[in-house]
């Protein structure tokens, strides 16, 4: 398709690559990276893990980012109607549009909970910056202070509607305003201040006690703790890191110019998304361990852990005011893609202008992130998945039917479709990759391995492997 033809549609283009790296990047990074993927690397064996979750992002990740931007720029269009589009014109089932409903609806019921946490990214900005977590003065807030604290606010229905009800506004205002207007202005200073604050976090990491020890948690190459679990802990977070199979990198892949590479973007993006993640567990794990505290205590780490780390150093307030402010960007930007799947869909189908589209579609996130905060309050319950107990109702609910299930498949069909029904001549005209034998190593890998090592991953996730 023409750069003519695309602007005909109702979403115009990134202005360069560079932007779309940003944007792609800013989609990719956010509040799982500050501490999963850090906590995984040195749960399962340090350095010996991030080789093997390199080669899975290169086995599985950058193969179906490929795949994803392919489709979404030669649809230049909603992933609904890109995928509706490219069905026809390959001669395939009309059913291949429900690949594109899949990753939109995986994207927004994502959305509806995601909100709620980045929610309290906010809330904790401004509670470490005021101090909260620094009384009483001599010590610090005592660790059964900081989880009441935590606690209060969960249980605190109102409070949770507030913050939630805030960051909803951020994103629909960035998104209502366009791509060149809205998104691409909101990623070109997002995205550089939020590796501008890791960087200002990690120096001051290295001049904590734990500096040392969280080198060798992070990095130490121990093979021996490479085990099964850990290799499909690669597989899952190369490729959910990268927010694949949730429709936001088909539609940033859309607004793709024609001139851009595929093949180097996804590469780039893929290392940069790595990198924040490993700079993130340079920043935090040396104030874990010089403040005694527990590395494997996952989502408590962020709000209740790390806060009391806060709480009783000298600047803490400061530096924790930053912690929680670079969250908020990274969930910001992450946000931002997830929402405008469906505003481009409601523009495209139903002739909403993009304000009145973005609106309506933030208007039902909102309400259904009500779900989400009565999940943890009022509606509570508890129940067990695959000996694994949820005790956090329909929030656990739909974390589970969209990152376990839905995220996974739509990734595996994305592979199937670029890999296999997709004709070969069509896909090497959009990839254009100009090194020799650059096109035939991606053909191989989205055809025969990412797609089945995405089933082992989604074997594992459902509990069958």
């Amino acid at each position: 398709m023409t750069e003519k033809a695309a602007k005909k549609y109702v979403h115009a283009q990134w202005s360069s690559r560079w932007v779309f790296i940003l944007a792609a990047t800013g989609s990719a990074v956010g509040l799982g990276n500050v501490w999963k993927f850090p906590y995984t690397t040195g749960v399962y064996g340090g350095g010996a893990f991030v080789l093997i979750y390199l080669l899975c992002v290169a086995a599985i990740g950058i193969p179906i980012m490929m795949a994803e931007v392919m489709l979404g720029r030669r649809g230049r269009q909603s992933p609904i109607n890109t995928m509706r589009k490219l069905a026809r014109a390959e001669g395939a089932s009309p059913l291949w549009g429900y690949l594109g409903w899949l990753g939109v609806l995986s994207g927004f019921l994502i959305l509806s909970y995601y909100s709620v946490i980045a929610g309290w990214t906010l809330a904790y900005f401004v509670r470490t910056a005021t101090g909260v977590f620094s009384v009483p003065v001599a010590g610090g807030m005592t660790p059964d202070g900081v989880q009441a604290i935590f606690a209060q606010f969960v249980s605190n229905p109102e409070a949770l509607l507030a913050w939630h009800t805030l960051f909803m506004i951020l994103t629909v205002v960035v998104v209502a305003r366009g791509v060149q207007s809205g998104l691409e202005k909101a990623v070109r200073w997002l995205m550089p201040a939020l590796f501008i604050l890791l960087l200002v976090l990690v120096g001051y990491a290295m001049n904590t006690d734990g500096f040392a020890q969280a080198m060798e948690f992070l990095f130490r190459p121990d093979f021996s703790k490479i085990t099964a679990p850990g290799v499909l802990s690669a597989m899952g977070q190369a490729f959910f890191s990268l927010s694949l199979g949730m429709g936001a990198i088909m539609i940033y892949g859309s607004y793709l110019p024609s001139n851009a590479s595929i093949a180097g973007t996804s590469v780039t993006i893929a290392a940069a998304d790595t990198l924040v993640a490993l700079l993130a567990g340079i920043a935090i794990f040396p104030i874990v361990f010089a403040n005694g505290l527990e590395p494997a205590a996952g989502p408590s780490l962020i709000f209740q852990t790390l806060p009391l780390a806060f709480g009783k150093m000298a600047g803490g307030d400061f530096f924790g005011a930053l912690f929680f402010l670079l969250l908020v960007f990274a969930a910001w930007t992450s946000a931002i893609s997830l929402i405008e799947p469906v505003v481009a869909w409601m523009a495209e189908n139903h002739g909403l202008t993009r304000v009145m589209a973005t609106a309506v579609a933030g208007t039902i996130t909102w309400v259904l992130g009500i779900v989400t905060i009565l999940s943890f309050n009022h509606w509570k319950f508890s129940f067990s998945f695959f000996g694994d107990v949820k005790e956090n109702g329909m929030f656990d609910v739909l974390d589970i039917l969209t990152a376990n299930i839905m995220l996974p498949v739509g990734g595996i069909f994305i592979a199937i479709f670029a890999g296999w029904i997709m004709k070969r001549r069509h896909s090497e005209e959009e990839m254009a990759i100009r090194t020799p034998g650059g096109y035939d190593l991606w053909w191989f890998l989205v055809r025969f391995v990412s797609p089945v090592l995405m089933i082992f991953v989604l074997l594992h996730l459902l509990g069958l492997f």
